[in-house]
């Protein structure tokens, strides 16, 4: 079997999973719990392994740290969008007033 086909698989697994987190973070419309440091770090990691993988010249690695990078700027820029909302007192969400 080529590797490539596992890492393909585990980098789509990998980015299928994060982005349905950056989803549900978006369709709860809050971010409570959700610390800034992980998205910033997960950026200063995605970009370091980015440059890394095109050094090595590796595909798997230079689309799946791209598309990792893609999801860190997306979930910061949501986190952001609530805790704006929040401070301006526009709620905790969508499920606020089911509870």
């Amino acid at each position: 079997m080529d590797p490539r086909i596992i890492g393909w698989f585990s980098a789509a697994v990998l980015v299928v999973t994060v982005a349905r987190q950056v989803w549900e973070q978006w369709d709860g419309a809050t971010s409570r719990g959700v610390s800034s440091w992980l998205f910033l770090g997960q950026f200063v990691a995605s970009t370091g392994m980015l440059v890394y993988s095109v050094h090595l010249r590796d595909l798997v690695f230079v689309v799946t740290n791209a598309l990792m990078m893609v999801t860190a700027v997306v979930g910061g820029a949501i986190l952001w969008m609530h805790r704006r909302k929040e401070r301006r007192g526009g709620g905790a969400g969508r499920h606020a007033a089911a509870v």
